[in-house]
């Protein structure tokens, strides 16, 4: 659970609703009341909601470099309390760069968190942004890749992950002209997860639940749409396949290269990285990646998982300071083989 809201981006963490305060919020932000009886669990949603709706609202009036400032210093926080999340952030680091000092595994852990603080940041400031002021905060690298494999008709798979500015990537694309589906878990607080997803469809971006993936991506794909695909955490069986993953492998979602074989769509790489010199996220396509196609339907579908995933350990790589470092992306293992946390 602990994972699940730090990979929301805090978002599910930092900002939650008291049930007397309910009555004084505007319209817009009125959250009715369940059908199920006033139990605790509930109250402590509202809770939740409320303490999440104030954040969000307070940082979203703040000058940009406040509202920076001051979700890093939270995200700091985090990391200096959070003793597990910093274990797992550390064990991840040692199976990925067993080679490296400790002393590095730890600055590029705490960077991370600085990443998601900034990340938390911009996810408050959305209503701002609008189509004239978003390349204050995104620019496009290789805009021409996604454009040639959208005009072709048959879809657009983006193969992404949960590096650098994840969020911003599929809002600044709909503030272009370009909404897209987003394939993501919801957050368990059902009021908290409402508010997260009138943030992420402001321009016509919609959610589609994993529970609904390959239904919702077929439909998708058959209307020449786009659907971005965060395929770097952690699957349980039978929803994926074992690829390597920094040369240890990974159970891994394997919808991505199952619907890109069915639909012949296109399977763009598309990372939204921090850029220290220009001060802003880089929004960077890749050129469509060239699917492995032998007739061997079972054998291509774990070629090509296996494919993506290499793709997303290439730019975990080159920005390890930007990924989601405190997912246990290693839980399960092949039959036998014992756990690595």
């Amino acid at each position: 659970m602990k994972e699940q809201i730090v990979s929301q981006i805090f978002i599910g963490s930092t900002l939650r609703s008291n049930t007397a305060a309910l009555q004084n919020l505007p319209r817009h932000f009125f959250v009715p009341p369940l059908t199920c009886p006033a139990t605790l669990p509930l109250v402590r949603q509202r809770l939740e909601y409320w303490i999440v709706w104030l954040w969000v609202k307070i940082v979203g009036l703040l000058p940009r470099p406040l509202a920076r400032a001051k979700c890093i210093v939270f995200a700091l926080t985090v990391y200096l309390v959070h003793r597990r999340l910093r274990r797992v952030g550390m064990r991840n680091l040692a199976l990925a760069f067993p080679e490296m000092p400790r002393r590095q595994r730890r600055s590029i852990l705490r960077a991370e968190f600085v990443s998601l603080g900034r990340q938390l940041a911009e996810f408050c400031l959305f209503p701002r942004y609008t189509r004239e002021n978003v390349g204050h905060v995104v620019v496009y690298d290789g805009f021409e890749n996604f454009e040639r494999a959208y005009t072709q008709g048959k879809g657009v798979l983006f193969l992404t992950g949960h590096l650098g500015g994840w969020e911003l990537s599929a809002f600044a694309h709909s503030l272009q002209g370009y909404p897209l589906s987003i394939v993501m878990r919801s957050v368990d607080n059902p009021y908290v997860d409402r508010m997260i997803q009138r943030y992420r469809t402001m321009h016509g971006n919609r959610t589609v639940d994993k529970d609904d993936f390959v239904r919702g991506l077929l439909a998708a794909m058959r209307a020449g749409e786009t659907v971005g695909i965060l395929m770097d955490t952690n699957m349980t069986p039978p929803q994926g396949v074992f690829v390597d993953f920094f040369g240890i492998p990974a159970y891994t979602a394997s919808g991505l290269a199952r619907i890109a074989l069915r639909t012949d769509a296109a399977v763009v790489p598309g990372f939204t990285v921090w850029d220290s010199s220009l001060r802003k996220y880089r929004l960077h396509f890749d050129p469509a990646v060239e699917l492995v196609r032998t007739g061997d339907d079972q054998a291509d579908i774990i070629a090509n998982t296996a494919k993506f995933t290499r793709i997303i350990e290439d730019y975990v790589r080159r920005y390890p300071d930007q990924w989601l470092w405190v997912h246990r992306r290693w839980k399960t293992r092949p039959e036998g083989e014992q756990p690595l946390y």
